[in-house]
């Protein structure tokens, strides 16, 4: 019975999560379909071994209803291992009440601070745990040559375009356009919305717009976005949503050694923190 209610759980907050709209923290949307599959996987395990338990059950009652049957040494051989049944309860459980009673946290600066800022990738040894900052880089998904391809097809839809507006659905194809081929995009118009960020590396009147990504899935978030130059120096804090407009041009970022992209700021202004905070592989 012990497994039965661990799949129930495992099982409910699976819905927990959908009906609260927290598994937008978790996974890209695009692949809702397959959380709602293991949502009814479980359920479906959970019938079942209730019904093996069940029958197991009755099996029992029946066996002793014809003999009278006990352990000859005074105690079941199953007492020996109470703590490690414990134990690995303790452990599935965990997960369930992490996601019940602990809050999930939306990504912001402290967490570019905690793991430092760095270009173009973080890559553990697990090809699967890809961490990127600034630059998105899905070409780690692709077949060479399909990566090429699909570039190519993106760029002919925006190259011939003087201005471009960075929205929810477009921001991670655009970010990694510009950073792909950013000579096709200076001097363009771009608008665009984030979080800021400040380090000691840059001026006094730039900053970072970062807007956190997820490819797949938490496992392969990002923090990706542009530094942006305004004409004077702002008192902006970090965290601050900013919608900021201006002519794209291109910066050498010693921390870096390399030329980064460079929004020269026309116009911008501060907005309310938008309801979905993540953008997503489309």
């Amino acid at each position: 019975m012990r497994r039965v209610f661990i799949l129930m759980g495992f099982a409910f907050i699976f819905m927990h999560l959908h009906v609260t709209g927290q598994i937008s923290k978790y996974i890209n949307m695009k692949y809702s379909n397959i959380s709602w599959f293991a949502m009814g996987l479980l359920f479906f395990l959970m019938f079942y071994q209730w019904y093996l338990v069940s029958k197991r059950d009755k099996e029992h009652e029946e066996h002793h209803s014809h003999c009278h049957c006990h352990d000859h040494d005074g105690h079941s051989h199953s007492e020996d291992t109470w703590f490690s049944k414990i134990g690995t309860s303790a452990l599935m459980i965990f997960p369930i009440f992490s996601v019940l009673f602990i809050p999930a946290a939306t990504l912001n600066s402290t967490m570019i601070e905690a793991k430092g800022f760095n270009f173009p990738i973080i890559q553990d040894k697990d090809p699967s745990s890809i961490h990127q900052f600034l630059a998105p880089d899905t070409s780690y998904y692709y077949q060479s040559e399909d990566y090429t391809d699909m570039i190519d097809a993106s760029l002919k839809k925006v190259k011939n375009t003087d201005s471009i507006v960075i929205n929810d659905k477009n921001y991670l194809q655009v970010m990694e356009l510009i950073y792909h081929s950013p000579g096709l995009f200076m001097g363009k118009h771009i608008q665009f919305q984030g979080f800021s960020y400040k380090n000691e590396f840059v001026q006094h009147n730039q900053l970072f717009l970062f807007r956190f990504g997820i490819i797949h899935c938490l496992a392969d978030s990002g923090v990706y976005g542009m530094l942006v130059d305004f004409p004077k120096t702002m008192n902006i804090q970090n965290d601050q949503w900013i919608q900021a407009e201006g002519t794209l041009s291109s910066i050498y970022y010693q921390p870096f050694k390399r030329n980064i992209p460079l929004l020269k700021v026309d116009s911008w202004e501060h907005i309310q923190k938008p309801s979905e905070e993540y953008v997503y592989k489309q």
